[in-house]
């Protein structure tokens, strides 16, 4: 049994997962209100173990990229379960969820398709990485400025190239569908759709540090002024 967290964009979920099975699940899509929210959502997550008198044997959490604010209240809150409840802490690539997320959505892939999940980094930069379906890295998780040419090398190669992810559709604006582009930007990632990582993480005993793991941001936080704030001054 694992507490699952995901914060790492607008999207704000908890789930409680055992052997496959989503046993509770809280979900805000909308509105950034994870400070708020993610601790009750949690909380009845847990509730719904202790009425049967049952206990996480582990919490996961989404470790980005994504959200700086959001990827930080959800590791916070994470770490504290994992102390108070001395259970270990699981870290899941927010980029895997989705590819993993995408790759359940259909059952008619042939399996050689590759998994390209997109999260928006502002402007048309996203946080992406390219996966084939047995989640081998073909390209790490990375920043990159999106550019009509960006995937032509697996184009070329004849590769069928699946996007997803709220960072996809900048992507759409220059290189359309066809036969060899499939498009899914409605996937986000949610607590439940972590539930197949964490249980493999659990099984193969992978954790991260409860006291130095950060989130893995992968490019510097930069403040901006707010636009009404530099308006004022003109």
């Amino acid at each position: 049994m694992i507490l699952n967290i995901e914060t790492s964009t607008d999207c704000c979920s908890a789930a409680l997962t055992h052997e496959g099975e989503i046993l509770e699940e809280r979900i805000e899509k909308q509105n950034m209100n994870h400070a708020r929210l993610i601790a009750p959502f949690a909380d009845e997550c847990m509730a719904y173990a202790r009425a049967r008198g049952l206990k996480p044997e582990a919490v996961a959490v989404s470790i980005g990229p994504g959200s700086y604010t959001g990827l930080r209240i959800g590791l916070s809150l994470a770490k504290g379960l994992s102390m108070g409840l001395d259970i270990p802490l699981i870290g899941i690539p927010t980029l895997q969820i989705l590819a993993v997320k995408a790759m359940f959505r259909r059952f008619d892939w042939e399996g050689d398709e590759l998994l390209v999940p997109m999260l928006d980094a502002r402007r048309m930069e996203v946080y992406t990485a390219v996966y084939d379906f047995a989640l081998n890295a073909l390209e790490e998780p990375h920043p990159l400025i999106l550019e009509a040419d960006s995937f032509d090398t697996y184009l070329r190669q004849g590769r069928k190239l699946i996007f997803m992810g709220n960072g996809s559709d900048k992507y759409r604006e220059l290189l359309p569908e066809s036969r060899q582009v499939v498009y899914m930007s409605d996937i986000v990632p949610t607590a439940a759709s972590m539930m197949a990582l964490s249980e493999k993480a659990q099984r193969e005993q992978r954790y991260i540090d409860i006291a130095y793991s950060v989130p893995e941001y992968l490019k510097e936080f930069q403040a901006t002024v707010p636009r009404n704030k530099v308006l004022g001054n003109v």
